[in-house]
């Protein structure tokens, strides 16, 4: 079993479920602010997804169920289970490892050049999809981890992959999107999306989205190769 981390209705797993109905692997979302409950134990459980956010990892006072999955994250990485956070996915593992979440420079929305970090080029999980890659970005906030092994891809302004052990992967880009899904975040988000041009950013995501998809599958790939690496 997979669970699915979700925190908010509009920021679901797009491609994710599309990609894990072709594969053998069972998912199951979890929608916390649905305040649906966490998983008590671990048996059976071949990894984790946890995905984005509008929230802050910080605002655990707004957000009660950021407390509860800042434990739940410390045991998963303590136990070794694969785990995979987008965005603000990414930034409550940096988190539950210790690191500091700041503001970033800027805010990244719209679409990117990712470049991978030497680290990066040899990472399995960024296996086949190129030095440079184009990802879809919606963040203010940036996880700070200074250790340069561990960063595995960043853009201008800030790191974008981080690897914690052998398992555990950061991604503060968004792989998993759908056209349809940033139509929606630029209508709930509007406040954020002011100082871009939102019909650029669509334009860009439908001539970008098949390539956007097989990127999506092949992350995810290897991140079930990953998964299979620790079972054998």
């Amino acid at each position: 079993m997979i669970p699915i981390i979700k925190h908010v209705k509009i920021e679901g797993p797009g491609l994710i479920t599309r990609f894990f109905e072709r594969t053998r692997y069972q998912t199951k979302i979890i929608e916390l602010e649905k305040k649906d409950p966490l998983p008590e134990s671990f048996d059976d459980m071949e990894a984790i997804i946890v995905l984005g956010g509008p929230m802050n990892v910080y605002e655990e006072k707004k957000y009660v169920f950021l407390r509860d999955e800042d434990i739940f994250l410390k045991k998963a990485m303590n136990l070794g289970i694969p785990l995979l956070g987008i965005c603000l996915g990414a930034q409550l593992m940096a988190k539950a490892a210790g690191y500091r979440i700041s503001k970033a420079k800027k805010k990244e929305i719209g679409w990117y050049i990712v470049n991978l970090t030497e680290n990066g080029k040899i990472d399995p999980f960024f296996t086949g999809i190129g030095d440079k890659p184009e990802f879809f970005e919606w963040h203010e906030d940036r996880f700070n981890i200074s250790a340069r092994n561990m960063i595995l891809a960043r853009t201008r302004s800030c790191p974008q992959a981080f690897k914690l052990g052998e398992n555990a992967y950061g991604i503060q880009f968004h792989f998993e999107v759908t056209p349809e899904m940033i139509e929606e975040w630029i209508r709930e988000y509007d406040q954020q999306i002011l100082d871009v041009k939102a019909h650029e950013v669509m334009l860009d995501t439908y001539k970008k989205r098949n390539k956007s998809g097989e990127m999506c599958d092949k992350l995810l790939l290897n991140f079930t190769r990953i998964i299979e690496k620790r079972r054998s």
